[in-house]
């Protein structure tokens, strides 16, 4: 899930740091990972939506234990068609380094600040949802600090609570993220995130051509 080193550039003396860094972390014990409570504080309110699952959902999550310690995941989820239990969508991870008081990223304010984005394939069985990153991911943008590694596709597990609308879900990247608790909220129905922006103005009149009675 989480920036990761990119074992060719090992000799340039940020990435001597930063290895360093995350393997202290990868020390720590795991209660450093954030609670349910924590991550659902920080969630905009929810928006009731007709389809179990279809929509934009949500994360916010703190890490102290990690290299980049805020993750902010956005998943936008579509069935494959009509009633299907087959899900496709993407998956975007806003990232930064910052302290327990850095809700929000402040440009440079920290260490290192990107986007990942990924497109998702997954499945509805019940209530049960698998939604994870599949081929290649992209690099949206680097609004601070230099990247020097790759990432690990994003893959979560979980439930669906119809009720109050989140998706309690564990995620697991083949990296440091084993297992981590990872809590959605769905923020916005399908049909909103397809809506077009702005106004959009019916063609010009075009009057028939070929054949003509008169």
């Amino acid at each position: 899930m989480r920036y990761r080193l990119n074992m060719r550039t090992w000799n340039h003396p940020h990435i001597l740091a930063a290895g360093a860094l995350a393997l202290a972390m990868l020390t720590i014990a795991r209660s450093g990972l954030a609670t349910v409570g924590e991550q659902r504080a920080r969630l905009p309110p929810p928006a009731p939506c007709s389809d179990a699952v279809e929509g934009v959902w949500k994360s916010h999550s703190y890490h102290p234990s990690h290299f980049t310690s805020w993750s902010a995941f956005t998943l936008e989820i579509h069935r494959v068609q009509p009633g299907s239990t087959s899900l496709v969508g993407t998956i975007a991870n806003h990232a930064w380094v910052g302290g327990a008081d850095q809700e929000q990223p402040k440009r440079c304010a920290g260490d290192l600040e990107y986007v990942v984005s990924m497109d998702a394939v997954g499945s509805l069985v019940g209530n049960q949802v698998q939604f994870g990153g599949v081929g290649e991911w992209r690099l949206d943008e680097v609004g601070c600090g230099e990247w020097y590694g790759g990432y690990n596709l994003d893959n979560f597990t979980g439930v669906i609570e119809p009720e109050i609308q989140e998706f309690q879900s564990v995620n697991n990247d083949g990296g440091i993220s084993v297992n981590e608790p990872t809590v959605f909220r769905r923020v916005k129905c399908l049909s909103d995130a397809l809506e077009p922006k702005g106004e959009v103005a019916p063609p010009p009149y075009q009057p028939p051509v070929g054949c003509s009675l008169w």
